[in-house]
């Protein structure tokens, strides 16, 4: 069942899952996902920044996402761990993917609706230019302490 709130903005409700939807500039490729965080992160890396011209605003959709419009997706390996996703068509950006647990990070600017999120971190903080800053309030993160949060336990 579909749901248009004031802003003219849909939500799928499908039983008790909201599914959120989104599409790329050109709608060759449309995106869906079950697993939103409400939280929207930052990254600075040097990647990112040179991926989009500026930091990668992005919500954690887990694994659960899928893709309309497949053929019009190219992928760029741009590390051992992740790879990215883009529109073949108009060039937007789709999607940062760990390759280990097929995570997705999705931007923000691709979903329809944007209601109830909340910028709330920042990563790679140390790479960050000094040209722009956030006026937020956030938790802030270096490469460093982001690397250290996914390295195996080599304790077990």
């Amino acid at each position: 069942m579909s749901r248009i709130n004031r802003a003219g903005i849909t939500r799928v409700k499908m039983s008790n899952l909201n599914v959120v939807k989104g599409s790329c500039l050109c709608g060759a490729v449309k995106v869906s996902t079950t697993s939103t965080n409400k939280n929207i992160g930052a990254c600075h890396c040097n990647m990112c920044r040179k991926w989009g011209g500026a930091a990668f605003l992005a919500v954690e959709c887990g694994s659960d996402v899928s893709f309309e419009g497949q053929e019009n997706i190219g992928i760029y390996q741009s590390s051992e761990w992740a790879e990215r996703g883009f529109c073949k068509n108009c060039g937007s950006h789709l999607f940062y993917k760990f390759k280990q647990n097929n995570q997705y990070y999705i931007p923000v600017g691709i979903f329809d609706n944007s209601e109830g999120l909340v910028f709330d971190h920042q990563v790679f903080i140390d790479e960050k230019p000094e040209y722009y800053s956030f006026a937020n309030e956030t938790k802030n993160m270096t490469g460093e302490e982001i690397f250290a949060m996914f390295a195996p336990d080599l304790s077990k």
